[in-house]
């Protein structure tokens, strides 16, 4: 996160002038080589590291092991949340997204085959082949969460939990296989990277130039109301008064709003390390909105459950949703706008 946010300063030094200069097919270049490589590549680092802290637990089965693969499961949380919202090319092959996290789940559908999975004590799960051919609810964050974080995630540290951590050893392994390959689909020179920074005629995928800028546009434009529909609003107060912390994405490991600003720190850092906004007054509507955002996010310092009943720090989650709508608007209509270009708001929006 400290070099991403280097190389957001960097950016900012850059005067409108400069900026002004920057081609379209320079914009989808940086997108590609100063964002999205580095961070899917961060992102298979720290699946890696991850499925490194896990093995360890299995192996030594000691309370500083579980501490050290909780820890790693936070910053591998963190790091894929500053990319989910890429939904193109590796992400979405072989159905990625689901697969490494399963979310929303209001129906609780991925919590009860997790711990169907534990009862039983599946040995398919423990294998990285098995575990491939079940439900993507067992497969992911959500699962391995409920792993180190929920109800029995003591028994990590006994015999009793050898199971438990084989199924979670098996878990970061998939995640590090799937991880990996969203890094090495957008390394690779003749795969999507190339298809959406060198449009053809001839691809099925991207024609134009005006197709490639409108999809990354379109990934931060979207990203943006998936933060607030499917992270932030099934959780706060609604009319009635009543939130439902469970209802948060990572509230048993206390990562909610971790996640959450690696949501915003992704989102930003596409759209200025592209250059994408080449009107001055535009991107300082757009680094305000952003600022917003980001120090709402940062007011909520308790534990979800805490938060939505803290008078202050329920408020500080609603700005950020009046954050984020702004956010939106800015990115889909008026980035858009100022482009050329046809994004808008997705069939998610009700505002």
């Amino acid at each position: 996160m400290r070099l991403l946010r280097a190389l957001l300063a960097a950016v900012l030094l850059v005067s409108p002038a400069a900026a002004q200069v920057i081609s379209p097919s320079e914009m989808l270049r940086s997108s590609v080589s100063n964002f999205i490589r580095p961070q899917t590549k961060a992102f298979a680092a720290r699946a890696d590291e991850l499925t490194s802290a896990m093995g360890a637990l299995c192996e030594n089965a000691m309370p500083v092991d579980l501490r050290l693969a909780q820890d790693a499961f936070a910053k591998a949380a963190a790091a894929y949340g500053r990319v989910e919202f890429l939904r193109l090319g590796p992400l979405m092959d072989d159905n990625r997204a689901d697969r490494i996290l399963f979310w929303p789940d209001r129906k609780g559908i991925g919590l009860r085959q997790v711990q169907q999975v534990l009862a039983e004590k599946d040995a398919s799960a423990t294998e990285l082949e098995g575990l491939q051919g079940k439900s993507v609810a067992v497969q992911g964050f959500g699962a391995l969460e409920f792993v180190l974080f929920g109800t029995g995630f003591e028994a990590l540290t006994s015999p009793d939990g050898a199971f438990r951590c084989t199924y979670g050893q098996a878990i970061s392994q998939n995640l590090a296989q799937m991880a990996g390959e969203m890094s090495e689909g957008w390394a690779d020179p003749e795969g999507i990277a190339k298809r959406l920074t060198q449009p053809e005629p001839g691809y099925s995928d991207y024609r134009t130039t005006t197709e490639s800028l409108e999809t990354v546009v379109g990934l931060v434009s979207h990203g943006i109301e998936s933060l607030r529909y499917t992270r932030i609003n099934p959780f706060i107060a609604k009319g009635d008064g009543k939130a439902n912390p469970k209802q948060a994405l990572f509230w048993r490991s206390n990562q909610t709003i971790p996640m959450l600003r690696a949501n915003l720190d992704g989102l930003r850092g596409l759209i200025e390390l592209s250059g994408i906004i080449t009107d001055a007054t535009l991107s300082g509507k757009v680094s305000a909105a952003f600022d917003r955002a980001e120090a709402a996010a940062d007011k909520v310092t308790l534990p979800v459950e805490q938060a939505v009943a803290d008078p202050a720090q329920a408020a500080a989650l609603n700005d950020l949703v009046v954050a984020t709508q702004e956010l939106q608007r800015l990115i889909g209509e008026e980035l858009s706008a100022t482009l050329g270009l046809s994004v808008g708001f997705s069939s998610l929006d009700g505002d």
